[in-house]
């Protein structure tokens, strides 16, 4: 990534399947004032820097320490496209993560130890959960909304110190428990 390009706004989205799949979408939007990622879309040399952004990405991911239930889940980028919002000088990276995670009936627990860090842009964050699960509570460096029981929202302001450790406490009701065993 040319040094040019300035990071502007990030967006993850946690979507949790009732068999504890989580698919993840991360979103980073730039401002990109040489248009260093159009003339890489144009040159078709785009697909090398993805497969270095794809390879950066699980760099972090593997620095972190994610629990679910005290079993250690390993997400895993498997896929990383581009886009661009309304003109050249505006591309967004998407990356797309999955992980697994041992669901149980009763409360559940997932748990992020990473390094600690100042946020250099705003970003959003939302957990959605299957209907009939709850989210019970959440320790995060910044305030956080419940929706519907079951979804999780939080806004980072740049700036803001977060880490080195999340948690969020879900509750997956015995009735609407399913396994893949």
């Amino acid at each position: 990534m040319s040094e040019e390009v300035v990071p502007v706004y990030g967006q993850g989205l946690f979507i949790v399947d009732a068999s504890g799949r989580v698919t993840q979408v991360v979103i980073f939007d730039y401002y990109d004032p040489r248009q260093y990622y159009a003339r890489l879309v144009k040159s078709g040399e785009i697909h090398d820097e993805l497969d270095k952004l794809e390879t950066n990405m699980q760099y972090f991911l593997d620095q972190e320490r994610v629990l679910v239930n005290g079993v250690r889940v390993y997400p895993r980028v498997i896929g990383t496209t581009i886009g661009f919002r309304g003109d050249l000088t505006r591309p967004y990276i998407v990356f797309h993560i999955e992980f697994d995670f041992p669901v149980r009936p009763g409360r559940n627990r997932y748990e992020d130890y990473y390094e600690p860090e100042t946020t250099e842009y705003d970003y959003e964050i939302c957990w959605v959960f299957p209907p009939g699960w709850r989210v019970l509570s959440a320790r995060l460096a910044v305030s956080y909304q419940i929706i519907a029981e079951r979804i999780l929202t939080a806004l980072v302001s740049r700036g803001t110190r977060v880490g080195p450790y999340e948690c969020i406490e879900f509750e997956v009701p015995e009735e609407e428990f399913t396994s893949e065993e």
